[in-house]
């Protein structure tokens, strides 16, 4: 097989393990010695009599997610003499996601975070310790003791450690193995290396499943930080050795502590694993199995991790099976309703709507689930080969911040709806990028859902044809790059038009037809401010220009405020939400937020001038600090001796970090007393 031959084989392995109890199949039937090179294994279960369709691909189902193995017998060797695991120190190492059907957790944290885990691959077997900084450490000697022994299976042969690891070298050396350093070897039984190197990585894999023991270390964090236009689950050297064992390394980390280990013959049923915990919602979904609590509170965890696979987009057996899993749990539950007036609460109902939401991306057939995920979606009148113009120059925007700027379409796409946008060759790979939806915040971690937690998707410009589509619909936009000039000219073959008014473009006749078109969402874009809004709040707009003519009013007295020209070198962007993730309104790109009362208080006391003259001065300074108190107190000094008041007290009484130092350096202004805080200090 290993030369590129052919094997057929044959059997069945129930009666043997009929007649060994005490053997696992999967790894000790002989017929398995052989298949499980290849990933195939004979298991111990009885097929029936029947009569098989052929189908076109190969079917799975919920069931087989799981195989039975409980590892207790893999974590008593393991964990003898293991009180726990020491990862204290400013150690920072990287969550391991378990996906493989024979990866099981070793170590985790309270909250079922992986940072040491095993598996078997082939005939061989693996073990991932996600800092290989923690393989020098002594209080850690009697787990990785046992590690070795695990891997080495009785062999007695030599263990290899890579020259980089001879710290861990040193500690190794001192057990009861044949260690040596040295680059990988065939004749190995062991090789420990590091998680950060690619040149032999399917020399390893085949190691391993020929029998081989692999003790992997490395964090995958630090280079998805350094790698921010590469994927990590399948981009990171270690995951493209580990990928295949059922194990990735993930840029999500885990912070130092002391960590107790499970107890083996519990390990199974109180230790989170992202397949058993998959295969019990499955089974609660489809045949109505109840949920232990511990498992509930598991969902939000499960959800996260399913996003996270779904990256992986392997195409193999085990991907596919697990992605069978995913489509039967929506084609059973569907999506939950999901509004303002019925908001999702459970996390059984938060699971299947950000599940289903990811699925819709990655499925190979996403018209198939959809009447399973939108069940009112009525067609809206459309508009064919619409020209779209592109002009936009954020070189001036960038100086002052991201420079990332939003050009609107006037262009909406319905629920599910697809549709191609052709773009001149010019303008591929430029960094460009096509959104669909406006609401980019992330609604993960809300307690109630009045809406899916994303509705934003993006499509990079890679090619003259791009097909573009969100699950949850929204407005088409054009995203150009920070430090870019553009003109050009798309086409989209199909869309639903939307409300768009646009200062000094659009007339009072043409807005009376637009204001009527089919799209939920409009917009309005004035002098220094694009509004997106329900379209429902403009049908009855007549006089959009004299709405322009106040905001253009409003943001030039911002824009005097601050002590910066009248017109923004970028237009201010504000989207009104039925949900944002912070507060009731939050700043950013577009502003969802900005309220602050005691700006208020401030300016009845001392009126706009001290803001124009506080503002005037920040443009005059340098070196700000980079953390939220430095900027704070910043502020609050910078205010003080504007105004000729030591406003520090009023601060507090908000709740600011005023430091002791920024006191003493205000102490010679005569402190502002009779605030209307003055109660609160």
């Amino acid at each position: 097989m290993k030369s590129g031959g052919g094997v057929l084989i044959a059997g069945q392995a129930w009666s043997w393990a009929e007649g060994r109890p005490k053997d696992y199949p999967l790894l000790h039937f002989p017929g398995n010695k052989v298949a499980g090179v290849a990933g195939v294994y004979f298991s111990k279960h009885r097929g029936d009599a029947e009569c098989i369709p052929v189908h076109p691909t190969i079917p799975a189902s919920w069931m087989s997610v799981v195989i039975g193995k409980d590892f207790e017998d893999d974590l008593e060797f393991l964990l003898h003499g293991v009180s726990e695991f020491d990862l204290m120190n400013g150690v920072v190492a990287s969550e391991i996601l378990i996906h493989g059907a024979l990866a099981f957790p070793i170590g985790t944290t309270p909250d079922g975070r992986a940072f040491l885990a095993g598996a078997y691959y082939g005939q061989g077997r693996v073990v991932v310790i996600s800092h290989e900084g923690l393989m020098k450490r002594e209080t850690l000697a009697p787990f990785f003791t046992n590690a070795l022994h695990w891997l080495d299976e009785g062999r007695q042969g030599v263990v290899g450690v890579v020259p980089d690891l001879h710290q861990a070298f040193n500690v190794f050396k001192t057990f009861d193995l044949k260690c040596e350093k040295t680059k990988f070897r065939e004749d190995l039984s062991v090789y420990v290396c590091t998680a950060y190197k690619e040149d032999q990585v399917e020399e390893i894999q085949e190691f391993v499943a020929e029998g081989g023991g692999l003790l992997i270390g490395g964090h995958a964090w630090h280079w998805a930080q350094c790698h921010k236009d590469k994927k990590s689950m399948t981009d990171f050297a270690g995951n493209k050795i580990l990928n295949k064992m059922g194990m990735t390394l993930l840029e999500t980390y885990i912070t130092d502590g002391a960590y107790k280990p499970p107890v083996p013959s519990q390990a199974i049923s109180d230790t989170y694993h992202f397949r058993h915990v998959l295969h019990k919602f499955a089974g609660h979904v489809t045949q109505g199995e109840e949920l232990a609590a511990h498992e509930e509170e598991w969902l939000k965890k499960l959800s996260g991790d399913c996003t996270k696979y779904l990256n992986l987009d392997a195409g193999n057996n085990n991907f596919n099976q697990i992605m069978s899993t995913f489509t039967e749990i929506i084609k059973k539950a569907g999506l939950p309703k999901v509004c303002e007036s019925c908001p999702v609460k459970t996390a059984r109902d938060k699971f299947l709507l950000n599940i289903g939401t990811e699925l819709y991306k990655k499925h190979q057939n996403p018209e198939e689930l959809l009447p399973f995920l939108i069940k009112d979606n009525p067609l809206l009148p459309v508009i064919y080969n619409h020209k779209i113009s592109v002009d936009t120059d954020t070189r001036a925007a960038s100086e002052q911040r991201s420079g990332e700027e939003w050009v609107s379409t006037g262009l909406y796409l319905a629920p599910g709806m697809k549709t191609y946008l052709s773009v001149p060759a010019n303008v591929i790979d430029k960094g460009l990028k096509v959104q669909v939806g406006c609401q980019i915040d992330s609604l993960k971690n809300a307690k109630e859902l009045k809406r899916a937690p994303c509705v934003c998707e993006r499509f990079p410009v890679t090619s003259e044809m791009l097909l573009v589509h969100n699950l949850w619909g929204g407005l088409i936009y054009f995203i150009v790059p920070p430090k870019t000039k553009v003109a050009f000219t798309a086409v989209a073959q199909m869309a639903v038009p939307a409300p768009y008014y646009k200062s000094g473009e659009t007339s009072l006749s043409d807005w009376s037809l637009l204001a009527k078109a089919p799209s939920p969402w409009a917009e309005l874009e004035f002098e220094n401010i694009i509004l997106t809004v329900p379209s429902e709040v403009i049908r009855n707009l007549e006089r959009p220009d004299e709405l322009a003519e106040l905001w253009d009013k409003m943001l030039r007295a911002v824009a005097d405020l601050a002590a910066i020209p009248p017109k923004f070198k970028r237009k201010e962007r504000f989207v009104c939400e039925v949900q944002i993730s912070h507060g009731w309104m939050h700043a950013g790109y577009p502003i969802m937020a900005h309220k602050a009362s005691a700006q208020q208080m401030l300016k009845e006391k001392f009126g706009w001038d001290a803001h124009k003259k506080v503002f005037a001065a920040y443009h005059n300074m340098s070196g700000f600090p980079k953390n939220r108190d430095g900027k704070m107190n910043l502020y609050a000094v910078t205010f003080s001796e504007i105004v000729g008041m030591d406003l520090s007290g009023f601060f507090k009484a908000w709740g600011w970090p005023i430091e002791g130092d920024t006191e003493k350096k205000l102490s010679y202004l005569p402190a502002w007393t009779d605030h209307p805080m003055a109660q609160y200090n």
